[in-house]
């Protein structure tokens, strides 16, 4: 490739695999939005109001488990095969499976086995969403001019703000458009919108070129597996890193699947309302999320991101205290916010995990480091939440298991600075 192909191709790269994370988090969060307003009430019938909306976040909890099993296979394969073609693998599953679940037969036509095949919907919703974060991430990151990484990198993470708005709004629409048929039919609409999207994230994405970072690996190439490397040489590297995300994980999930049935559920909202102020919050993520970023090619990956965990801290119980005003407005304000001040942390996150790993196992470590937080701070998060509040536990009770969160990242951050003072902690594995 020419010099002067440089820009162009790392444009396309940027764009590649910010359009191709949008549709996979669509797909992803969808199904969040839906076990929130929509799946308690269709697979979970014969259940009391919230052990069905525990059950329905258990089927969402399902899919964050399966996270790093994508990971490690896709981040394998991304390693060993190139991070665009597997990307391609990634976004099919997806598709696939999100459509299927627009097919699924309920529990008035099937008993239980449609809670069954939700759950298996949904882990393979969880394996591909598990390798798609790294690929997306390492397209634009590796394409990048080493003083704009940072910026780069978050535009997968914008595609993930993107997917929040197209998720809310589609279901938004289906809900307006269907009115009182909307548990019987409109909300399968948007899943089956999928494959419109799938098709082209895949004209896409099948027309960039693959990072110059990646080295194939050679016919007969008897060497450790990625993934093995990665847990031998910087396990340590993986673990600090999916706590550090506990911080920003946690809080995100409450701030985008738990406020859906809080907002619904205990105070009686119209669910188109609380859907909307989701959706402006996400659209105010799309541009927070590149700021902190490009924040963060100048002030340190570091420093922005422990900025943003203690700013989580008594954010936490601002929001919990805005929707304790059961005012519509004050509770839009928390909404509307909350993302914005998680992205202090998100924005610089995809930059700061990729650059702890070299190019040979870079997938498998990043999505690795980056997946195993869904297990202790993402998934859990709503359904605690929920359990939190079917026993008696206030909201107050949400915004100390938030602030908890921010301070087990916090400390994770700590020992990963630790660490760099010795230099990249992989340095011995060349």
């Amino acid at each position: 490739m020419t010099v002067a192909a440089v820009p162009a191709q790392r444009r396309r790269a940027t764009f590649a695999a910010a359009v191709g994370s949008a549709i996979e988090w669509y797909d992803f969060f969808l199904f969040g939005a839906a076990a929130a307003l929509v799946f308690p009430a269709l697979f979970f019938p014969e259940q009391s109001r919230h052990t069905a909306l525990l059950l329905a976040f258990s089927t969402y909890f399902v899919g964050f488990l399966a996270r790093p099993i994508g990971a490690a296979l896709f981040g394998h394969l991304g390693d060993r095969r190139g991070r665009k073609h597997t990307l391609v693998i990634t976004l099919v599953m997806m598709g696939v499976s999100t459509f299927a679940i627009g097919l699924l037969p309920v529990h008035a036509a099937v008993g239980p086995w449609g809670g069954l095949a939700l759950v298996a919907l949904r882990l393979l919703q969880g394996v591909g969403v598990g390798g798609e974060w790294g690929g997306a991430v390492l397209l634009a990151f590796e394409w990048a001019a080493p003083r704009g990484r940072g910026l780069a990198a978050s535009w997968p993470q914008v595609g993930v703000a993107a997917g929040l708005v197209l998720a809310n709004a589609a279901l938004a629409f289906a809900s307006w458009l269907s009115g009182p048929g909307f548990l019987t039919w409109g909300w399968r609409l948007p899943f089956l919108l999928s494959a419109v999207l799938v098709a082209v994230g895949l004209w896409v994405r099948l027309n960039v070129e693959e990072t110059p970072a990646f080295a194939p690996a050679k016919p007969g190439d008897a060497s450790l597996s990625p993934v093995r490397l990665v847990l031998r040489h910087q396990w340590q590297d993986v673990v600090l890193t999916a706590l550090a995300r506990t911080g920003q994980q946690a809080p995100f999930y409450i701030f985008t699947a738990w406020i859906l049935s809080f907002g619904t559920l205990e105070l009686g909202l119209p669910r188109e309302q609380v859907l909307r102020w989701v959706m402006v919050g996400s659209l105010a993520m799309m541009v927070s999320v590149p700021c902190w970023a490009w924040v963060s090619d100048r002030w340190g990956r570091q420093a922005t991101v422990m900025a943003g965990a203690l700013a989580m801290i008594p954010f936490a119980f601002g929001y919990v205290m805005l929707l304790e005003t059961r005012d519509p407005f004050w509770m839009m304000v928390a909404v509307v916010v909350a993302l914005p001040v998680h992205d202090i942390q998100y924005g610089p996150q995809a930059a700061y995990i990729a650059e702890r790993f070299p190019p040979a196992w870079r997938y498998s470590g990043a999505s690795l480091g980056y997946q195993l937080a869904s297990i202790v701070s993402g998934g859990p998060a709503p359904l605690l939440a929920v359990w939190l509040q079917q026993r008696g536990h206030g909201p107050w009770a949400i915004a100390a298991m938030m602030a908890a969160s921010a301070l087990i990242g916090l400390a994770a951050m700590v020992g990963l600075w630790w660490r760099d003072r010795r230099g990249p902690s992989w340095a011995e594995a060349r």
